[in-house]
C-alpha cells in the first residue's frame, strides 16, 4: 500500500486515541470512525456540488440550508464537551435522515446506528486528526489507501468471524476470475467488500496506460486513470450497476459502502441481506460472484432458503450452492472454502461436489497454505474458480507453499507474492501446458478418477511425493568413527590431567 509515512502515522495516532479512550473492539472503532469521516466528507460534497450548479447556472439546494451547525466547519472548533453533546444530539440524528441523491448511500443504512464515542477529548482528537488527513482534498488513490490503511486493524479484530480477506489473496482472486466493463459483479458476504474494491481496481488497470500504471512492494496498483474508457455509458454503468454486495451484519454494511465510495464508487449496491435465508430471492443475475464466506458458521434449518436443495445447515456448503445460483450461465465465480469441502464425507458435501463437476466447469483449485488467515485462524483452505454450465473434463490442481508472508501468527512480508505469480502464469497457460506430472506444483487430473476417489477435490488424495532416497554409510564404517572419535576425546582428557598435574 502506497501511502506517505505522515498520514500513516496520524492514523496510528487515530488507533491509539480510540483504545486508550476506551473502544477497544476495532470492528466499533472503525464505524465509529466511518461516521467521522463521512461528515468530513458531507459537507465537501455539498460545497462541490454548490460550485458546479453555480458554474452551470443552476440553482442548487443545499442540505445543511436549514440546518447550518451540522456543518463540519460550523463545529469543528467547538470545545471538548460542547462538541459531544452537539455532534451526539444534532449532528448525529442528522446524518441518519438524509435524502439527497449520493449522500443517502451511507445515512441509508444508519437507521440503528449508535453513536459510542464516550469521552470529550476522543471526540475532539479524533475530528482534529481526520481534519488535518485532509480525506476530500487527496485524490482518489490515497482516500482508498486512507480507509484500507485503516481497515487494515482488522486483522487483529476477527470478531465473529468478520476478518479481512488479505488483499493480496484477493487480488489473486481477481486476476484468475478477470472481471471486465461489462461485468455485473457479486459478493453475498462482502465485509468490508475487498472483492468488490479489488474488482473496480482490475477493470480500471486494464482501460488504463501501461506507462501510467504504478505497483507498489505489496502488489497494488495506482494510477488507475481508466483513460482507454472514452465512452460516458461504459463509465455510467461501471459506477451504477457492477458491483453489489451483501452482509447480514448492518455495520460491515456501512464500512463497505464507505470503502468502496472512498476507492471512487459513485453509487455502489450494499444491503443488509442474509442471502441464505428464505428472505433472499436473486438468482441467475450476475456474471461474477467472489467470495470468502463465513466459515464454521451454521444456520437454522427452518430459515434455509428454499432454492437451496443441500440437506445441511453448514454455510460453506450452503454457500458455494448459493453462488451458483447467483450465476448467470457461463458467469465464473471465484471463492474461498475450508479444506473440508473438498474432500467432507457427508452426502452434502459429496452432492455439492458433484454439482460443481457435472452441472459447472470447475477451473482450477488452488490449495493455500494454513497460515493464510494467522492469527485469528488457522485452517487449511483453497480457492475454487469455477463457470456456470456445461460439466467439468478435469481439474487444474495448483499447490500453493507460500504468499510472500511469514505463515506464523506474525505474518510478517517477506516480498508480497511467493507463489502467486507462478499460479496467475500456469493458470492462464494451463491448457496449452497441460501438466500431467503430479510430483510439479501443478497439474490435471482426470474427472472419471475423481469421481472413483467420491469426488474428492483435495490435492492430498492426487499429488505423488517424491521421496529422496537418503544414502547411508554402512555399520562397520559408522562403528570405526565412533571409535576414532571416542579415542581423540580420551586422549584430550588425559592431555588435561598431565596439565593438572603440573599445575599442582
Amino acid at each position: 500500500m502506497r501511502l506517505a509515512p505522515e498520514l500513516k502515522s496520524k492514523i496510528d495516532l487515530l488507533w491509539d486515541k480510540f483504545w486508550s479512550g476506551g473502544l477497544s473492539n476495532p470492528l466499533q472503532s472503525i464505524e465509529q470512525m466511518s461516521y467521522l469521516i463521512f461528515m468530513n466528507r458531507l459537507e465537501e460534497m455539498d460545497n462541490f456540488e454548490q460550485k458546479k450548479a453555480q458554474a452551470n447556472k443552476q440553482s442548487y439546494k443545499s442540505i445543511f440550508e436549514e440546518q447550518e451547525d451540522c456543518r463540519w466547519s460550523h463545529w469543528k472548533h467547538y470545545s471538548a464537551d460542547k462538541m459531544l453533546v452537539h455532534v451526539r444530539d444534532v449532528v448525529f440524528p442528522f446524518i441518519k435522515n438524509i435524502h439527497d441523491g449520493e449522500k443517502t448511500l451511507f445515512a441509508q443504512h444508519m437507521k440503528d446506528a449508535v453513536f459510542l464515542i464516550p469521552k470529550p477529548s476522543l471526540l475532539q482528537e479524533a475530528v482534529t486528526i481526520i481534519d488535518d488527513l485532509k480525506i476530500s482534498a487527496q485524490n482518489r488513490d490515497t482516500q482508498g489507501d486512507l480507509y484500507e490503511y485503516l481497515l487494515s486493524q482488522l486483522s487483529t479484530a476477527g470478531k465473529n468471524g468478520q476478518f479481512r480477506t488479505p488483499r493480496h489473496i484477493i487480488r489473486m482472486m481477481v486476476e484468475l476470475v478477470d472481471p471486465d466493463i461489462n461485468d455485473r459483479i457479486c459478493d453475498p458476504a462482502c465485509g468490508t467488500a475487498g472483492f468488490l474494491v479489488n474488482s473496480y481496481e482490475h477493470i480500471l488497470k486494464k482501460y488504463t496506460s501501461k506507462d501510467k500504471i504504478e505497483e507498489d512492494p505489496e502488489g497494488g496498483y495506482h494510477n488507475l486513470l481508466g483513460d482507454k474508457i472514452t465512452d460516458p455509458k461504459h463509465w455510467d454503468k461501471l459506477w451504477k450497476d457492477t458491483f453489489y454486495g451483501y452482509d447480514f451484519d448492518n455495520t460491515m454494511v456501512r464500512i463497505s459502502l464507505m470503502n468502496m465510495v472512498l476507492h471512487g464508487i459513485k453509487e455502489p449496491h450494499v444491503a443488509l441481506r442474509d442471502t441464505l435465508s428464505k428472505g433472499f430471492r436473486e438468482n441467475d443475475r450476475y456474471t461474477i460472484v467472489l467470495a470468502n464466506p463465513p466459515f464454521k458458521g451454521s444456520i437454522d434449518k427452518s430459515d434455509i432458503n428454499d432454492a437451496l436443495t443441500l440437506q445441511t445447515t453448514k454455510t460453506e456448503l450452503l454457500f458455494v450452492e448459493r453462488m451458483i445460483h447467483l450465476l448467470q450461465i457461463g458467469g465464473k465465480c471465484g471463492v474461498i472454502v475450508p479444506d473440508g469441502v473438498l474432500f467432507g464425507s457427508s452426502n452434502a458435501h459429496k452432492k455439492l461436489r458433484q454439482n460443481l463437476l457435472e452441472e459447472c466447469q470447475i477451473e482450477g483449485i488452488i490449495s493455500m497454505p494454513s497460515g493464510i488467515f494467522k492469527p485469528y485462524a488457522g485452517v487449511s483452505t483453497a480457492v475454487v474458480i469455477f463457470t456456470k454450465g456445461g460439466w467439468t473434463e478435469n481439474v487444474w490442481f495448483y499447490d500453493m507453499t507460500a504468499d510472500g508472508y511469514s505463515l506464523d501468527d506474525k505474518r510478517t512480508f517477506i516480498e508480497g507474492k511467493g507463489d502467486i505469480p507462478d499460479i496467475i502464469q500456469h493458470f492462464r497457460n494451463r491448457k496449452k501446458e497441460n501438466p500431467i506430472n503430479r510430483k510439479g506444483k501443478c497439474f490435471f487430473v482426470l474427472v472419471k478418477e475423481i469421481k472413483e476417489n467420491g469426488y474428492d477435490l483435495s490435492i492430498s488424495r492426487y499429488k505423488e511425493i517424491e521421496y529422496e532416497e537418503v544414502q547411508y554409510e554402512k555399520p562397520e564404517v559408522i562403528i570405526q568413527k565412533i571409535e576414532t572419535l571416542e579415542n581423540e576425546i580420551q586422549k584430550g582428557l588425559n592431555d588435561l590431567k598431565g596439565l593438572l598435574k603440573k599445575s599442582t
